[in-house]
């Protein structure tokens, strides 16, 4: 034992310890190219066990924001490894991409193996969901840095997509079919905006029972994100899709027009689904007006395809197969702008 590293705030024995911890985590995720050597310094994968022509590799990283401090708060950790997973592979997907392989990085300030086993068990289960295996990742002591318990996840992931079949939205035109795929709530974005309003501007904590939650905030708002990956991969094998987004942080209207061209717009009809009561609180406590409710958070959509009308139908079943819950919430405009009526 380095007994200077440890009076310095870094303990290197449950460095060790952690590692130990997280191998059958990690071997949990094993896919078709798992190539594991967890402890080594790279992540190796087999490509070549991938039967595709001319493959394009796709990237992705993020994080969760502050949802982390409720995470801490709660002392509730499993659910926010699902979230690292599904910010970063549900961006891929958008282009047709199946993941592959993921890569956590944890900076904390004080290691602590039963709460970071904890983070690994939840970002095995979201890779697992996302058929990516966990190649590998990082933990930083570093007191200086974080305080106590406190600490910052990155995830990191990589899949690929046979060249002819990246979506690009080029095909894309007036009158195609918008479809949503509902949300699990807040999923991991807009957190600065309901922190505030629920536990600075009123007194509220996260053990408050919520009648029209029909839960305790904590509960509600650690919702891990829905991991769309398995469902719309199905489709996609099954049907062209023109357009995917993933309706993240600035709501439908900054992801939407991400992924169409620019002389087009969007009209949603938030008549067509569900805007859970969670949205509809955080709205009136914050006397937040619609428009900016819509420009921060995903209002009970996740993820919203779009196709040409003919090819709904068939997209809904396949959908509703994978318990997805699909929802045809609009259509594509001439006027380059996103309407919600």
């Amino acid at each position: 034992m380095s007994k200077k590293y440890q009076e310095s705030g870094v303990n290197l024995e449950k460095g060790y310890e952690v590692v130990s911890r997280i191998k059958k985590h990690v071997s949990y995720t094993k896919n078709l190219g798992t190539m594991h050597n967890i402890g080594g310094f790279g992540g190796l994968f087999d490509l070549s066990k991938y039967n595709i022509k001319e493959p394009i590799l796709v990237s992705g990283t993020d994080g969760v924001g502050t949802k982390l401090l409720l995470a801490q708060e709660a002392n509730m950790h499993s659910s926010i490894g699902i979230d690292l997973v599904a910010m970063c592979v549900n961006d891929i997907i958008t282009v047709g991409a199946r993941p592959l392989y993921f890569l956590d990085y944890i900076a904390i300030g004080k290691n602590n193996p039963d709460m970071i086993e904890d983070i690994i068990k939840g970002i095995s289960i979201g890779c697992k969901q996302a058929g990516a295996t966990l190649v590998g990742g990082e933990t930083a002591e570093m007191p200086d840095m974080y305080q106590g318990n406190h600490y910052d996840l990155a995830g990191y992931t990589t899949g690929v997509v046979e060249k002819s079949k990246i979506i690009d939205s080029k095909d894309v035109e007036s009158g195609d079919i918008l479809i949503g795929l509902p949300s699990s709530g807040v999923h991991s974005n807009g957190f600065s905006l309901v922190r505030k309003v629920l536990f600075k501007d009123n007194d509220y904590s996260l053990d408050s029972y919520i009648p029209e939650l029909n839960t305790s905030l904590k509960e509600e708002l650690l919702k891990p994100t829905i991991i769309y990956v398995e469902g719309v991969l199905k489709l996609i094998d099954k049907l062209k899709i023109l357009s995917i987004s993933h309706i993240t942080g600035g709501g439908f209207i900054e992801n939407i027009p991400r992924s169409i061209p620019k002389d087009l717009g969007v009209k949603i009809y938030k008549e067509t689904y569900e805007i859970q009561p969670i949205f509809k609180l955080i709205q009136k406590l914050g006397d937040i007006d619609e428009s900016e409710m819509y420009n921060i958070f995903n209002m009970g959509i996740g993820m919203v395809l779009i196709l040409k009308e003919e090819n709904v139908e068939e997209a809904l079943e396949i959908l509703k197969e994978s318990n997805l819950n699909p929802k045809v919430i609009g259509e594509v405009t001439a006027t380059a702008e996103v309407k919600i009526v």
